[in-house]
């Protein structure tokens, strides 16, 4: 019995998918390829913290209790943005992007590398709405696994995220208070 290159599905596969691709893109450089790997990572990510929760016997709760959805959205949007956007995480973007200059307060504008391979990763990299679903999946599973550890991790991530809403709402008090 032949396997699936044997009869011509690989090669068949490649031209559906390559062909799908232009089809879909008009035009446009769309790294698809890129994001269905992301999307297979994403998945056996997932996949593999599903299996460390079931082996830890731990039981899932009923439903989310309504206090960790907001304690994990607000430490969610601040991980996020510090892993997407600050200056001081650059270092671990700087392989699959290139600096573009600042863009608020202590975040930086960045783009995607164009080579083959990266652009996913930058792009995944440099977007904190895209770095919000791995960040959610992974608080949500440290909830299941080490409630206590990620709580206070989680907390800290909403004090630091309160401490920021303050710094820009003085910084726009002193900017009005300095405009009149």
């Amino acid at each position: 019995m032949g396997t699936a290159a044997d009869s011509g599905l690989g090669p068949r596969l490649r031209r559906l998918l390559r062909r799908t691709g232009r089809e879909y893109s008009v035009g446009h450089e769309r790294p698809l390829g890129g994001y269905l790997a992301a999307m297979a990572g994403f998945a056996g990510y997932t996949a593999a913290w599903a299996v460390a929760v079931r082996r830890s016997g731990r039981a899932l709760p009923e439903r989310p209790d309504p206090w960790d959805v907001a304690l994990t959205a607000v430490a969610t949007f601040r991980l996020s943005r510090l892993l997407s956007k600050a200056s001081v995480t650059s270092p671990l973007r700087a392989p699959f992007t290139t600096y573009l200059g600042s863009q608020g307060p202590a975040e930086l504008h960045e783009e995607a590398t164009s080579e083959d391979g990266k652009e996913t990763v930058g792009e995944l990299l440099t977007c904190p709405f895209c770095m919000s679903v791995w960040v959610a999946t992974t608080l949500t599973a440290g909830q299941l696994l080490w409630p206590r550890a990620t709580r206070t991790a989680m907390g800290t991530l909403a004090a630091l995220a309160g401490a920021d809403a303050l710094q820009l709402a003085y910084g726009a008090l002193i900017d009005k208070a300095a405009g009149e």
